[in-house]
C-alpha cells in the first residue's frame, strides 16, 4: 500500500473516490450524494461547483477510511457522467449557469429541428461522422441552448471568454487551477462536434449546432498525462500538488476497461442511474441501423478503439423513484427483497420512460407508463416491476447489438450499484436467455479510471496484467422456460409501445 491510484468518479447522483492497489484491491472509498435540480418538467441540471466541492469530500473520506495521507497518492484517475455540459468564465473560473444533466430534454425541440433540416441532411452527416444519433441526450445541442438563454453568454463565446466542458474537463480544470482546459476521446465522442474517425472537432457540425469553436477543450487519448494538481487548486490541500492525472473516460467506456472487456464481441451492462451496455468493437466503429451508437473506447495513443453502445436513460433511478417520490421503499437496498416476496409482477409492467426513451427506440417524447394494473396489484409487484423494466430494456438494447454487429453476445459482465440485486441479475440472466456475470469488484468505473490513470505513469506495465485481475463473483444462468420468457418480453414490448410519442405539442 505505498502506492496507490486514485479514482474519481463523479456520476450523476454523487461523487465515489476510491484508492486501488497494484494488485486492483480497493483500500479507501468515499462518496458524496449532489443535488438533482428540476427546475420544469422534463428539465434536469445540477450545480457544477457542488460537483466540484463533492469531489473534495468524497477524496479526503476515501484517504481517511484508507488509512493513509495524500502523498500515497502516485497518480489520478477520472471518470464521469458523460454528456452533461458545463460552460464557465476563462478568467474567473465560475459557471455562467447550472451545468445542463445528460438527462435533461429542454433541447428537444432543437433536436427535431436539427433532424428535419436539409431533408434529413445534416442528422445523417452527425451520424456517419459522430456515430451518434440526434438527441437532446447529447452535448451540442445543451451548449447551444446555454449561449442563447444566457444574457451575453454567445457574444463572450465568440470573443473566446467562455470555456466548455463535459465534468472530466470541469474537473480537471478546477485540479490545475484553471492550468489546463482538456478532455479525452471517449468524452469527446458524446458531444454530437466529434469526428471519431479521425479524432478531432469536426468545423462543419460546429457550424451546424452554432458552437464556436473558442469553447473547446483539445481532446486526447483516454491513457496519458493530462496535467497535475496545481498548488492554486484545493485538491492541493488533500493530495500533494504535482500529482498527475494520467487516465480519463467517460464513465461507460471506463467501466468497459475495468471489466476487462478488450475484445470484440465481449459486453458489459452498468446499472446506474441509466443502464448502459457497450459491445467492444476492436478497431472498427460499426454503424448501427437499429439506432445504437458508434463510440471511442478508452484506449491509448497507440490504437483508437472503439465500440457500439445502447444507452438506457432510466435504470436505478426507477429505484430512486419509488423512494423518493412514492415512498414505497425506505432505501434502494429493500427492493430486492420486496421483490422477491412476489413470485411475479402479477402482469403489471413499469415502462421508466421518465425522460424519454432511449436505445433502440430514439423517443424523447415517451413518457412513463404503469399498466397492467388491477385490484390485486400491490406495493411488490409494482417494485418487481420497476426491478424487471431493467432488465427488459437490457434486452432490447443486447438484441439490436448482436444484430448489427453479426457478432455473437455469449456473456454479459455486469456492474454497478444495482449488480448486487440478485433478484434483477437472475431476472435478466432468465430474459436474455444468456448467463450473466457480476465479478467481485462492482465498481468497475471507479476501478477503469484507476487502470487507465496507472499505465498513464507505468504504474501497471501492460493491458494484459490487468487483465489477469478481473476476477468472478457469481454466475447466473438462465433458468426459465422459454414460452415463458417470450410471452414476458411480448408484454414488454406492448407496454412500451403504449408510452411512445406521449408529450405531444398540442
Amino acid at each position: 500500500m505505498d502506492r496507490l491510484i486514485l479514482a474519481i468518479d463523479q456520476g450523476t447522483t454523487g461523487t465515489t473516490a476510491m484508492l486501488f492497489d497494484a494488485a486492483g484491491t480497493a483500500h479507501g472509498i468515499g462518496y458524496r450524494e449532489i443535488p438533482q435540480i428540476y427546475p420544469r418538467p422534463g428539465w434536469v441540471s445540477h450545480d457544477a461547483e457542488a460537483i466540484w466541492q463533492s469531489c473534495l469530500v468524497a477524496v479526503r473520506a476515501a484517504l481517511g477510511r484508507a488509512g493513509v495521507s495524500g502523498t500515497s497518492v502516485a497518480a489520478i484517475g477520472i471518470t464521469n457522467q458523460r454528456e452533461t455540459t458545463v460552460v464557465w468564465d476563462a478568467r474567473t473560473g465560475a459557471p455562467i449557469a447550472p451545468a445542463i444533466v445528460w438527462q435533461c430534454r429542454r433541447t428537444a425541440s432543437a433536436c427535431d429541428e436539427l433532424r428535419s433540416r436539409e431533408g434529413g441532411a445534416v442528422a445523417d452527416l452527425i451520424r456517419a461522422r459522430t456515430g451518434l444519433v440526434v438527441d437532446a441526450y447529447f452535448s451540442g445541442t445543451k451548449i447551444a441552448w446555454l449561449l442563447d438563454n444566457v444574457d451575453g453568454a454567445r457574444t463572450r463565446a465568440e470573443r473566446g471568454e467562455l470555456r466548455f466542458g463535459t465534468i472530466d474537463s470541469w474537473l480537471i480544470w478546477k485540479l490545475t487551477g484553471g492550468g489546463e482546459h482538456v478532455t479525452d476521446h471517449s468524452n469527446a465522442s458524446r458531444t454530437m462536434l466529434f469526428d471519431i474517425h479521425r479524432a478531432t472537432w469536426d468545423a462543419e457540425l460546429l457550424h451546424h449546432l452554432r458552437v464556436p469553436e473558442t469553447l473547446l477543450p483539445s481532446a486526447k487519448p483516454s491513457i496519458g498525462v493530462f496535467g497535475a494538481v496545481s498548488p492554486k487548486s484545493a485538491m492541493a490541500r488533500i493530495v500533494p500538488a504535482g500529482t498527475p492525472i494520467s487516465g480519463v473516460a467517460g464513465d461507460q467506456q471506463a467501466a468497459l476497461f475495468g471489466q476487462a472487456c478488450d475484445r470484440s464481441g465481449m459486453v458489459k451492462c452498468t446499472y446506474g442511474t441509466g443502464a448502459f451496455l457497450l459491445m467492444h468493437t476492436g478497431e472498427a466503429a460499426v454503424a448501427s441501423p437499429s439506432g445504437l451508437l458508434a463510440t471511442l473506447a478508452a484506449s491509448g495513443p497507440d490504437r483508437r478503439e472503439y465500440a457500439l453502445e445502447g444507452s438506457v436513460f432510466v435504470a436505478g433511478a426507477a429505484i430512486q423513484w419509488l423512494r423518493d417520490e412514492l415512498r414505497m421503499i425506505g432505501s434502494a437496498g429493500e427492493s430486492e427483497a420486496i421483490a422477491a416476496s412476489v413470485p411475479d409482477t402479477a402482469g403489471v409492467y413499469l415502462v421508466p420512460a421518465f425522460v424519454g426513451l432511449g436505445a433502440p427506440y430514439w423517443d424523447q417524447r415517451a413518457r412513463g407508463a404503469l399498466l397492467g394494473l388491477t385490484r390485486g396489484a400491490g406495493r411488490a409487484h409494482i417494485v418487481r416491476a420497476a426491478l424487471e423494466a431493467m432488465a427488459y430494456q437490457v434486452r432490447d438494447v443486447v438484441d439490436a447489438m448482436s444484430k448489427d454487429s453479426g457478432l455473437p453476445v455469449s456473456e454479459i459482465r455486469i456492474d454497478g450499484g444495482a449488480a448486487v440485486n440478485n433478484v434483477l441479475a437472475q431476472f435478466q440472466a432468465d430474459i436474455l436467455d444468456r448467463p450473466v456475470t457480476r465479478p467481485r469488484v462492482i465498481e468497475t468505473t471507479a476501478l477503469g479510471a484507476s487502470y487507465l490513470a496507472g499505465l498513464g505513469i507505468g504504474f501497471w506495465p501492460d493491458r494484459a496484467t490487468i487483465a489477469r485481475q478481473w476476477a468472478k463473483d457469481r454466475e447466473f444462468l438462465p433458468a426459465m422456460a422459454a414460452d415463458r420468457r417470450e410471452s414476458l418480453y411480448r408484454g414488454w414490448r406492448r407496454a412500451v409501445q403504449r408510452s411512445r410519442d406521449w408529450d405531444v405539442d398540442e
